[in-house]
């Protein structure tokens, strides 16, 4: 196993709110690196925003030229958290991750209080399993929806799957499932019992880990559900979120849809759904 970056942890205490500078301005309060590839950041939240969990924002930053570079960025905190959680890949060349990723808590972003996505729970029908299939930063809805008490309402069974690379970039999505167990306030809100619900699936396709491989691999020689003690995929019970890179997303449609699942919108719901407005 290769040696893993340590991870860094940059934190104001405490941040004041400053004076918006900017169009739609939010004040960072945080700002953690996981590796050289990844980070997340906390902005405070507007007071008008609402949202359902799942959702993406547009945020950024101002350009060169003075004019707004934004990006789809998905809500990784849940609809009720007083600040909004952002979770980054950082692009060398990017126009705006190479620049994002500098940020420090008491800087400002942009972001457009305008939230949208396909991976809400009203877009699916009911069902008895739900699946969350997420590659690299794609597990930034999922955050937000492991922390909703209605996705512990609506199923009986929570299977989160998170594909990495490395085994470092697996620890955001792992210390946040660790963390929901483990913390006294989220025990309270979403039930000791109903987090027992949680099955969480990591895997890396690079560096050796206990589970290797790509999921949807893993999907198709029956691995997945052998180790989850769940039966194959089906119509009448399972449900399932998908977010991740634009091939990813391709592959793992062809397998729901192969299982006999139909991908559903906001408008029709249906078995599936994936976020095509984010690729990571």
């Amino acid at each position: 196993m290769t040696e893993q970056k340590p991870v860094t942890d940059v934190n104001a205490s405490p941040v004041s709110r400053a004076i918006p500078t900017l169009p739609d301005a939010q004040t960072v309060t945080s700002v953690r690196h996981y590796t050289d590839r990844l980070f997340a950041f906390r902005v405070t939240r507007p007071a008008s925003l609402r949202f359902r969990s799942g959702e993406f924002v547009m945020i950024g930053l101002l350009g060169d030229n003075g004019k707004p570079l934004l990006r789809a960025y998905s809500i990784a905190s849940p609809a009720w958290d007083d600040e909004l959680e952002f979770y980054s890949i950082k692009v060398p060349d990017g126009p705006l991750t190479s620049r994002l990723q500098h940020i420090q808590p008491g800087d400002q972003i942009i972001l457009r209080p305008k939230p949208v996505g396909t991976l809400v729970h009203d877009a699916l029908l009911p069902g008895k399993r739900i699946y969350f299939f997420a590659t690299g930063t794609g597990f930034a809805p999922f955050a937000s929806l492991l922390r909703e008490p209605q996705t512990f309402e609506d199923y009986d069974e929570i299977i989160i799957t998170h594909t990495c690379r490395e085994v470092a970039e697996l620890t955001y999505g792992r210390e946040l499932i660790e963390g929901l167990k483990a913390d006294e306030m989220m025990i309270e809100l979403l039930g000791e019992e109903n987090l027992a619900k949680i099955k969480y699936y990591p895997t890396t396709t690079r560096e050796e880990s206990p589970k290797m491989g790509r999921i949807t691999t893993l999907i198709e020689n029956g691995e997945l559900f052998a180790d989850l003690g769940v039966p194959p995929l089906n119509p009448e019970t399972d449900r399932a979120m998908v977010c991740g890179s634009l091939d990813f997303n391709k592959d793992i449609k062809a397998l729901l849809e192969a299982a006999g699942l139909e991908e559903g919108a906001n408008s029709d719901p249906k078995q599936f759904v994936i976020e095509k407005a984010f690729v990571g």
